[in-house]
């Protein structure tokens, strides 16, 4: 309860029925209807939203790290929505929370080989068949935390496809830690000592995720920054080797809000937001989304960056040149970032996940005391 109440998550994001039951019922077909339940809707959503014929999809790539039935994912959403039966599938499992942008990394490297295409991508995570019923307390956290939710998006080459896409993507930087002990096991399945399956999240957690970022951020920085922060970064470098140890200064951080006009941190947890912000020297606002997007949904897991942006969108943010920054973190260790610049004019009336509702905030987040 303790955790509940600082988690930054509020009454309304959503469990799957089977949780509410007493004993949870996690059971297969649970998983199964869960994930008919999200995804059938947010496909059929998607397609009719952009009148997309499904046996125009090219390209169909999931993710969902906890859950991998027989026949997989992919295959469901093709024999639901009849696709093509020279589709190309795939299924991501066990990519942990960073594993949505994983899939638009595959995307992006598929249609480079494949012209004129286009593709599906779905992001997830099955609650239902992973509710942890023992007593360890590093593995009930993920009791805590984790909300039933998903995301549909299109992505295509295809020449015609231009003038009614919103983002183009500029950059994917993917950073994997797990030569590292202690961040591979910072997020780690396994039996507790009574046998039971559930995933610990290690006190090492913010530290490793924190590291995981600075390595990306190395890579990413001279992708996307101005030559005026490349050269105050370079130069605080040069300084910390050459000057005395006592004289040390610290290295420049550059400033990333000069690269990005907007954030979508992964929704992971209050704490995670926070630590992102705070190595970043970010504002308030910078991390506003990510914020209600925790309360309102909860952690969503790799969709969580999804439910970040619509906000933006859904509040009238978003105008067409900005650049956006995704960050997701994952089990392994992974941090994995992609920057999209957009190329619309994003309509702050068209439906998504926080019509109806967008109105009602910001919120201020109760903070309850120690």
């Amino acid at each position: 309860m303790r955790v509940l109440e600082r988690s930054g998550i509020g009454d309304e994001s959503c469990m799957p029925p089977p949780v509410h039951e007493i004993p949870p019922n996690c059971s297969l077909r649970n998983g199964v209807a869960e994930m008919e339940m999200v995804l059938f809707e947010i496909v059929k959503d998607l397609l009719s939203k952009h009148n997309v014929h499904p046996k125009s999809i090219d390209i169909l790539v999931s993710n969902c790290s906890l859950f991998c039935p027989t026949p997989s994912i992919p295959s469901m959403i093709i024999n639901r929505f009849g696709l093509r039966s020279n589709i190309k599938s795939f299924n991501l499992s066990g990519m942990g929370c960073s594993a949505g942008i994983l899939s638009i990394s595959l995307v992006k490297d598929l249609l480079r080989v494949h012209k004129n295409s286009l593709a599906l991508v779905l992001t997830t995570e099955a609650i239902a068949p992973n509710g942890y019923q023992g007593k360890s307390k590093s593995k009930i956290m993920t009791n805590v935390l984790f909300r039933m939710g998903g995301a549909a998006i299109l992505i295509s080459n295809r020449k015609q496809d231009k003038k009614i896409a919103k983002y183009e993507l500029q950059h994917l930087v993917r950073t994997h830690l797990g030569s590292d002990e202690k961040a591979y096991k910072s997020v780690y399945q396994d039996p507790d000592k009574d046998g039971v399956v559930g995933v610990s999240l290690s006190r090492e957690l913010l530290r490793v995720a924190a590291s995981a970022l600075r390595t990306n951020m190395r890579e990413l920085g001279p992708l996307v920054l101005p030559y005026s922060e490349l050269l105050r970064y370079v130069w605080s470098a040069i300084q910390t080797k050459l000057l005395p140890s006592g004289d040390q200064k610290k290295i420049y951080l550059p400033n990333f809000r000069k690269a990005f006009e907007h954030f979508c941190i992964h929704a992971g947890g209050k704490s995670v937001i926070d630590a992102i912000e705070e190595s970043l020297k970010l504002q308030k606002e910078d991390g506003e989304a990510s914020r209600m997007a925790l309360y309102r949904f909860g952690n969503t897991s790799s969709s969580s960056v999804w439910y970040e942006l619509c906000y933006l969108e859904a509040k009238g943010k978003v105008k067409k040149g900005d650049r956006v920054w995704q960050i997701g973190f994952g089990s392994g260790f992974k941090c994995n970032s992609a920057a999209w610049k957009c190329i619309a004019n994003i309509d702050p009336n068209e439906r998504n996940a926080w019509s109806g509702i967008i109105h009602s905030y910001p919120i201020e987040i109760p903070v309850f005391d120690c």
